[in-house]
């Protein structure tokens, strides 16, 4: 988002940004609160989420290490849409209200950027909720693996996720139960399609993973 502007720009966000460090299952902010800051992920994982009526969570996203999140809220001076909340401990740097938005107003760029960043995200979005509302669990749960994986790196085996994630985080972006979630993963750990080692997930066969996801075998 600030990549086209000028140096002294970026050093006058600097100097009136923080960080804060959050632990994990600690909000950095509650669905509804006012948008005072402009938040970046330095260092951990942070899931964007919204509270259902039936009380469950959903998540909506899961971001990592210099993705951007709450700033068409606090460019448009209303409520957080959504909470955010750190999965593991995390830094967060966090700009307030009024210098972004004077920011934006001097360079709409950075509108830009963050429209092009917001497509992006409801394009996820769209296709996670098409699939929460038609697709069985196993789709829902290859199709979250594979949009994970965009972000991952190859390796041996396959390509192995980008960071930690649990049975319950996998459960949550999927829309179903972590006992579900279990029984399905467990399932594919015996046939080989994925790997976890304790640390991160490997996916190794993408192709099966796909045709789940497509739900020709559903």
């Amino acid at each position: 988002m600030f990549a086209g502007l000028p140096a002294k720009e970026v050093h006058a966000l600097e100097a009136v940004a923080r960080e804060d460090a959050y632990r994990a299952r600690e909000y950095v902010f509650m669905e509804g609160e006012p948008a005072r800051w402009f938040c970046v992920v330095k260092s951990g994982r942070v899931k964007i989420l919204k509270h259902s009526r039936t009380g469950k969570d959903v998540v909506l996203e899961l971001l990592g290490p210099g993705e951007p999140f709450g700033g068409v809220a606090v460019i448009e001076r209303r409520t957080y849409p959504a909470a955010a909340q750190a999965t593991e401990p995390s830094v967060i740097v966090k700009i307030p209200q009024e210098p972004l938005v004077a920011l934006a107003e001097r360079y709409p760029s950075v509108i830009k950027e963050m429209a092009l960043m917001v497509g992006r995200r409801l394009r996820d979005a769209h296709d996670s909720v098409k699939s929460l509302a038609a697709d069985p669990v196993e789709a829902r749960l290859a199709a979250t693996l594979l949009r994970l994986a965009r972000e991952g790196r190859k390796v041996k085996q396959g390509v192995e996720l980008p960071f930690h994630l649990t049975r319950q985080s996998l459960a949550d972006m999927a829309g179903t139960t972590v006992e579900t979630t279990i029984r399905v993963v467990s399932r594919w750990l015996k046939e080989h399609l994925v790997e976890d080692d304790g640390a991160r997930f490997v996916l190794r066969d993408l192709e099966e993973l796909r045709t789940l996801a497509e739900g020709d075998e559903a």
